[in-house]
């Protein structure tokens, strides 16, 4: 297996034309989707009906959940059959992930071990770790845990204190104390990072019975059916052969098993729209409010409408970048890389999906309870508890602000190095607006979604104007500029999920995917939302970049590129709403 690349795939889709066709919902197999009901009567019969005891703590309970989930697959959809897993593709592992999320506690419970615990066994183990550890995780008479979080070293995972020192037989005695460890109360071995030598960042697999104790249960806010705890690691002994990977190397272990969680995140959030879509659209059927159905009134609909559009594009992001991974690591690639390498070239897009996915979550949940009214503040209605559950996503895998600084820094990463041509393309830009005619000119085709396909255009010319001229305002000091980096990582993310909204509606037309209308009106409504988005926070990019005749120059650009024609996203969203109460759930 080769894990070498002719070209960058991360942020190459701000340079090329939409994609002739993506992965998207209505291209899933009969195996997707049997795998889709499966999740999802699972977490309907054995999961929700549990859900108090959970709860209050009973692990046992956990356990016996977990061990369900082995014998149905879901643990083992990463693993390889040789080790007691499935061994199925990256979708179908966003897949059993989104359908599980309708119960977010156990969902945790289940990311933990399939997601931060197993892939990296999977990805980076030798293979006596694989047979040694894999087929009891996979089958779930093991449950895993991963220790990376300390008091001084949250978004600065790589500055932990925890220290591994060498003994003279080749083994290791680790001590520290890791914190936020989920799974913490009752999980039987942990994917541990320290340092050997006192620098060496390494990853360790350390079962329980090598020493390890827990410390008492968080008290969260929400996800009260997880286990949430500190690890106490004094002196424990650690065979040399339970290096995981190479020593110096744990950053490598970390940051790809953050890239793929972060993706499965997004999924997870993905499925929580929908529960709470279902949710919002029941209660605004059957609520009378002055005569009349709450589904009935224009500021209801407006909300149905547009918290559709979100998951639309939300989803339309994960299909997408999951097919881009199965894609380039399928045995049909024409240059196959390993799933490390894959998830390293796609961290751009998997920090997005993670942004995204969290904050369109928020978005829906919060609307899930401002329709639920005074109902939805109280613990009778579930819309409650997915409310205060849903808060912690913006902070699992990486907060989201360091997210956004991952995303726009690998953007500018990848452009001094050449491995993207976004200087190049925004010199051009700048001398195409600053010519004779002063006039940018879009390319579009004659369909329905044309003014939307010029949009995107639009959208990625504004991106690369923006970043290029942050960094020749800033050069290598762009790094310490946040503010800026934020506001560019908020223009790539509307930008990427606007094209594969877009991209996704188009699809569903080739492939007679039914309702057509419904699509592009999903599609139409959140593109041209984040037209506004992006005019506004290019805006915000160049007034802090120049001043004066400058800035008004900047502006004039700015004014060349972005010509979005706004749509009438009322009738969009009142379509979207209606389709929603009469179906009872997010339509798509």
């Amino acid at each position: 297996m080769t894990t070498a690349r002719a070209a960058a795939l991360g942020g190459a889709w701000l340079l090329d034309p939409p994609p002739a066709s993506a992965f998207t919902p209505e291209r899933q197999t009969d195996e997707h989707r049997l795998i889709a009901q499966t999740a999802a009567a699972f977490t309907e019969h054995d999961v929700l009906p549990v859900l108090d005891r959970l709860e209050q703590k009973d692990w046992t309970l956990a356990r016996s959940l977990l061990k369900r989930c082995g014998e149905l697959g879901f643990l083992g959809v990463d693993v390889p059959a040789a080790y007691g897993g499935v061994e199925l593709d990256r979708l179908s592992s966003l897949i059993v992930s989104q359908h599980l999320a309708h119960s977010a506690s156990f969902a945790t419970t289940y990311g933990a071990q399939a997601n931060l615990c197993i892939l990296p066994i999977v990805m980076f183990g030798t293979d006596s770790q694989k047979a040694r550890y894999l087929p009891a995780l996979a089958s779930g008479e093991s449950v895993g845990g991963y220790a990376l979080t300390e008091a001084e070293a949250g978004s600065d995972a790589l500055s932990g204190k925890t220290r591994a020192v060498r003994q003279a037989d080749g083994s290791f005695r680790i001590t520290g104390e890791k914190l936020w460890i989920t799974n913490g109360g009752f999980a039987d071995l942990f994917v541990v990072f320290a340092k050997v030598d006192g620098d060496a960042f390494t990853a360790f697999i350390v079962e329980r019975a090598f020493g390890i104790s827990s410390g008492r249960e968080e008290h969260k806010m929400g996800l009260h059916g997880s286990s949430t705890t500190p690890l106490i690691l004094q002196d424990v002994p650690v065979p040399a052969a339970n290096v995981l990977g190479e020593i110096g190397r744990g950053h490598k272990v970390a940051f790809s098993v953050l890239n793929f969680g972060r993706l499965k995140l997004g999924a997870m959030c993905a499925g929580g729209c929908q529960l709470a879509i279902g949710e919002s659209a029941r209660y605004a059927a059957t609520r009378r409010q002055f005569g009349q159905r709450l589904a009935a009134f224009g500021a209801i609909q407006h909300k149905l409408g547009d918290v559709t559009a979100h998951t639309y594009a939300l989803e339309a992001v994960l299909y997408r970048t999951a097919g881009v991974i199965d894609c380039h690591t399928g045995d049909q690639a024409a240059a196959r890389l390993s799933l490390a390498a894959a998830l390293e070239e796609l961290a751009i897009e998997a920090s997005i999906a993670k942004v995204f996915g969290s904050e369109t979550l928020d978005f829906v949940l919060d609307e899930n309870v401002q329709i639920h009214g005074a109902n939805g503040y109280v613990r009778d209605y579930p819309a409650e508890r997915h409310y205060r559950d849903a808060r912690v996503n913006r902070i699992f895998e990486g907060t989201n602000e360091i997210n956004r600084l991952l995303i726009a820094g690998m953007l500018a990463k990848r452009a001094t190095k050449g491995e993207l041509a976004l200087i190049p393309a925004a010199r051009r830009l700048m001398d195409e607006l600053m010519g004779p005619a002063a006039v940018l000119t879009v390319s579009g085709d004659d369909h329905a979604l044309a003014p939307e396909a010029r949009a995107i255009e639009a959208f990625k010319n504004v991106t690369v104007l923006t970043l290029g001229a942050a960094m020749e305002r800033f050069g290598t000091g762009l790094q310490n500029q946040q503010e800026i980096l934020l506001w560019i990582a908020d223009l790539a993310s509307d930008t990427y999920a606007a094209e594969s909204a877009f991209v996704r509606s188009m699809a569903a037309e080739k492939i007679a995917a039914q309702p057509i209308p419904l699509h592009r009106a999903a599609a139409r409504t959140f593109i041209s939302d984040a037209g506004l988005r992006v005019d506004v926070t290019a805006r915000q990019i160049l007034a802090a970049l120049a001043e004066g005749d400058t800035l008004r120059t900047h502006l004039a650009a700015l004014r060349r590129v972005l010509k979005v024609v706004p749509a009438d996203t009322v009738s969009c969203r009142r379509a979207l709403a209606d389709a929603t109460v009469e179906s009872g759930g997010y339509l798509f």
